[in-house]
């Protein structure tokens, strides 16, 4: 509401709260304020914000009727903080409260019980406060759970929000001292009522299964239960799955993705790579810890969720590599050298507050919803053949083919589709089997500076020797599949509500803080080993020459 006065150059804004059916009080409207201003100015000029209007009249008289005694004492509560006084109850059950104030002299009292007509209404208040507001440093009030329910909603848009701040903003609000330990069980209160306990979230995987399947058919949510109530959980939906198929190069990463937030889980992911060089996640699984078994268990899912898989390429950092002989790899790279593409999926986790296994998983699959989404609408802009960064690659060794000298050979079959190109070495380009001896184009799938000079020798289409992942074309197939959302994701069914799975008891897995600072980002295996220190007297690894005791003969 906006109020204008004539004689006045201010403008006064209101903010009306919507009226709360429980709240059925009898005094009329006329009596009590319409709103008020929600910011004030204090005597030494700051602004500070004001307590609503409504905790100031959340208690109006004799005759207000409330839902039930519960109703009642939250109204109670929220009318002490905002006349800042102290209360105690005298009588309080589900059918009558009575609390007076605590303040000696004072004779303030107020009796609430059930009518006739079962509804909860203020049937007395006596007396007046001769108490003084009082500056209250630490307000008995201002209990964990009082805190946890005002700082729920600002907990759950910034989870980042830490206990120091929320003392200076209850103070600045409420006028309220707290100290650091008080603010830090109120956070922690409203994370535990905001995100659900371990045991209860791990009961609803048989439900979330179920969930995932139906909202999003063709997809595989496969949960199997271990001993001692354990269990590991693996996903892949069908939008991913039909992604890598269709357009995806034929590459999979397999990685551990340590969820920082939660210790007691890993994620083991199996991710792709996108026409654009973009990571492309197709298949997760929850386990208790990074063993061979799981590994295995992970890799079985997946070859079944693929059946029609053809040549893939897996990389992996799981064993160490003595060397990196990217030029002697026999596979198809497409262009990939890096196998930490994990990396974005971890930074869609948040780390602030403790995940339980459906949330971790749910959030998982909004970002990979969005990504998608975001993704596909972009690439309809696109009009070359090749996408933009596969594009702009053969632009630059088309640069560099204009100055290389082409020599042909003939092939035994009569036929010429063997070349010699000349650099700063010779190298030999077979347009048959697209292959030159650099390497460059078996290993990127873009045509080399070689290759391209023989296209332009032979009057050839750089374009049709390209690898088909990095057209657009194929590009839009990596995306033609959508994500459905999931209704409900976060709401506890009862077992009546499952299909399967009614009767399965799941437990939290329990493990222990590993020993010193968890690692904030896996290590590179690219990165060369270190030169072994050879001694330059006897010429043997692993010493100096001052520290050689090797004799020497004469």
């Amino acid at each position: 509401m906006v109020d204008f006065h004539a004689e006045s150059e201010t403008t006064y804004i209101y903010v009306m709260k919507k009226a709360d059916n429980r709240l059925k009080s009898l005094i009329p409207v006329s009596g009590t304020p319409a709103g008020s201003a929600l910011v004030v100015a204090t005597p030494d000029g700051s602004k500070r914000q004001k307590i609503c209007a409504s905790w100031e009249n959340a208690i109006t008289g004799v005759g207000q009727v409330f839902e039930g005694s519960k109703e009642f004492r939250d109204a109670l509560h929220k009318y002490a903080i905002a006349h800042r006084f102290h209360y105690r109850f005298v009588k309080n059950d589900s059918s009558r409260v009575t609390a007076e104030c605590t303040d000696e002299g004072c004779a303030w009292r107020i009796h609430a019980s059930k009518s006739h007509a079962k509804e909860f209404a203020i049937k007395k208040v006596s007396g007046a406060h001769t108490c003084e507001s009082e500056t209250i440093k630490s307000h008995r009030l201002a209990s964990q759970k009082w805190v946890a329910s005002v700082i729920k909603e600002k907990i759950r848009d910034s989870p980042n929000y830490r206990p120091r701040d929320i003392a200076n903003d209850l103070h600045r609000e409420y006028g309220l001292s707290l100290n650091y330990s008080q603010a830090w069980r109120g956070k922690a209160i409203a994370q535990k009522e905001l995100y659900s306990s371990h045991e209860e979230a791990c009961n609803q995987l048989p439900w979330f299964c179920q969930r995932i399947v139906e909202t999003n058919p063709g997809s595989v949510a496969t949960l199997e239960a271990l001993e001692d109530s354990k269990f590991r959980f693996f996903v892949a939906f069908h939008a991913s799955l039909h992604g890598f198929e269709h357009g995806c190069r034929p590459l999979l990463f397999l990685d551990v993705i340590s969820v920082r937030s939660n210790k007691h889980w890993k994620l083991l992911a199996a991710t792709s790579v996108d026409g654009e060089g973009d990571i492309f996640p197709v298949a997760l699984s929850v386990v208790d810890d990074e063993s061979q078994e799981n590994w295995h268990w992970f890799l079985e899912q997946l070859k079944a969720s693929l059946p029609a898989l053809g040549e893939v390429t897996f990389i992996s950092n799981e064993t160490k590599p003595e060397r990196w002989s990217d030029a002697f790899f026999k596979g198809s790279r497409l262009g990939q050298y890096t196998c930490n593409v994990s990396e974005t999926i971890a930074e869609w986790i948040p780390s602030r507050y403790e995940l339980s296994v459906v949330q971790l998983v749910d959030t998982i699959r909004c970002n990979l919803m969005e990504m998608m989404y975001t993704r596909r609408e972009s690439s309809n802009a696109w009009a070359e053949v090749l996408t933009p960064s596969a594009n702009q690659k053969l632009q630059e060794q088309m640069n560099k083919a204009l100055t290389l000298n082409v020599v042909c050979s003939t092939g035994n079959d009569g036929n010429s589709h063997v070349f010699e190109v000349c650099d700063d070495s010779v190298n030999v380009v077979n347009i048959n089997t697209w292959e030159c001896t650099c390497r460059k184009w078996q290993l990127s799938g873009i045509p080399c500076s070689h290759a391209i000079a023989v296209f332009d020798r032979t009057e050839r289409c750089p374009l049709d020797y390209c690898d088909k992942c990095f057209t657009t074309e194929y590009y839009r197939l990596t995306y033609a599949m959508s994500i459905n959302p999931i209704p409900d994701v976060l709401v506890p069914t009862v077992a009546g509500d499952l299909s399967h799975g009614a009767a399965l008891h799941l437990s939290p897995i329990l493990t222990r803080r590993q020993v010193g600072r968890p690692k904030e980002k896996p290590a590179d295996p690219r990165i060369a080993i270190k030169r072994a220190v050879r001694c330059s007297r006897c010429k043997g690894y692993g010493h100096n020459k001052a520290t050689c005791k090797v004799p020497i003969t004469a």
